[in-house]
């Protein structure tokens, strides 16, 4: 038989669905519960709101087969990489509508041209968790989002989770009291760092952009501070740069992590300077979890704030976000021998009962016992043909389905508990499995 798979989009089979719809749901909840409510944006974007905010080697192009028509870059859509570009555009386009301080969270598939490896997908779901302002948005959000991460982490059993926690004006001023002035790609050869090592950061940063050996001494110093408490400011300043952004990024980290300090959450999350992400839209405190565990998956959570990503007339409307990678976690943990854990999220057998059918003349009166249940609110199916009951309850067994009915043309039916064995007599208007 032909193989048909495709790398990078998953399909499951139906108990991994299960258990991602019941993870899904417990987020969703979770979510709700904190003031948040549900968003869902199109499938694409314009490719020239797409090109302006991501890589282009990652976007989807979306194309008829049969259209030859010449269009400009405005009038062609691609498939959406990330929630957070959207989400901006959806905001922007409905300011009128919503109120602000606007939470919303946003469930839903993306596409993206990754490369093939481990936890990687181009095809995935996104759990993204933002708050949208007008003109100023408090720094109290900026730690509210991983501590609303790490409880619901919790709840959901998952294995131990590190928040890292950066912020893009420090490593900005910083390289900017460095005298350095191609920022960006500074930060995307940086945001390399876990992949690569930092022999092969020293040496992108000499060859593509001929920065001085001194210059990339201390970025790489930078990179190297880790801190679960308030020392980071000691160190960062020991290494002799000075700039007012450098000053700003600082005293943000400082009250972001004596907010989550406040709300228990010692611990939990680490400062760590190596942490840069490479898309440009970011502009204060950003964030990479792992799992402690199983940190050769990568970021399993990431996300950060961004002051200009939308606006509105005379309005900035600042922002920041959080995303879960549930298909990354899901697709590892499908593939271990232990999964008990996952297990866990299994939800109970909706579909209680399989009618048997004796013969295809009864199949009339088996619907009509299959739909008494279901307006009672007990699943039931009702065999597709008529075979012996041997293997009518052998596919019940498979289908993992408890209760089989056996419908009798004089006296009562019978419904057997497939478990136990034991056969009681029933009523399709009364019966409760």
């Amino acid at each position: 038989m032909k193989n048909y798979s495709i790398s990078g989009f998953p399909e499951w089979l139906p108990r991994q669905k299960q258990i991602e719809q019941s993870i899904l749901d417990q987020i969703r909840e979770q979510f709700e519960l904190c003031g948040y409510v549900p968003v869902e944006t199109r499938a694409i974007e314009p490719l020239d709101v797409l090109l302006h905010k991501g890589d282009d080697k990652e976007i989807y192009v979306l194309k008829r087969l049969h259209d030859n028509t010449d269009s400009t870059e405005a009038d062609r859509f691609g498939l959406h990489f990330d929630l957070t570009v959207p989400f901006a555009r959806y905001v922007q386009q409905h300011e009128s509508k919503l109120v602000f301080p606007f939470k919303r969270y946003q469930i839903q598939k993306v596409w993206r041209g990754e490369r093939k490896q481990e936890g990687r997908y181009r095809e995935f779901y996104q759990c993204d968790l933002d708050v949208i302002a007008k003109d100023k948005l408090p720094l109290y959000f900026e730690a509210e989002l991983p501590f609303m991460v790490m409880n619901i982490w919790q709840k959901l059993a998952f294995p131990r989770l590190l928040m890292k926690l950066s912020n893009r004006k420090v490593l900005q001023g910083f390289y900017q009291g460095l005298g350095v002035t191609d920022i960006i790609s500074v930060l995307r050869i940086l945001d390399k760092l876990a992949k690569v090592g930092p022999e092969q950061v020293a040496k992108l940063l000499s060859d593509e952009l001929a920065l001085p050996a001194v210059v990339i001494e201390a970025c790489l110093s930078l990179a190297e501070i880790r801190s679960n408490s308030r020392s980071f400011m000691e160190e960062v300043e020991s290494l002799g740069v000075k700039s007012e952004l450098l000053n700003q990024g600082l005293a943000e980290m400082q009250t972001v992590v004596q907010t989550l300090d406040s709300m228990g959450m010692q611990g939990t999350y680490e400062v760590d300077f190596s942490i840069a992400r490479g898309l440009d839209y970011y502009t204060g405190t950003v964030y990479e979890a792992y799992m402690s565990d199983h940190q050769h998956l990568g970021a399993v959570c990431s996300g950060g704030r961004y002051d200009k990503l939308a606006r509105v007339g005379q309005h900035n409307l600042p922002g920041v976000g959080l995303s879960l990678g549930i298909t990354r976690i899901l697709g590892y943990f499908f593939n271990q021998p232990d999964q008990k854990f996952l297990a866990d999220h299994l939800v109970e057998q909706r579909l209680q009962v399989l009618v048997v059918l004796p013969d295809e003349s009864d199949r009339v009166a088996a619907l009509k016992i299959a739909c008494k249940l279901r307006a009672r609110g007990i699943g039931a199916d009702v065999y597709h043909q008529a075979q012996s009951f041997g293997k009518q309850m052998r596919q019940a067994e498979k289908r993992g389905i408890p209760y089989v009915w056996f419908m009798q043309e004089q006296g009562s039916d019978q419904v057997k508990h497939l478990a136990s064995g034991t056969q009681t007599e029933a009523d399709a208007e009364h019966w409760v499995p």
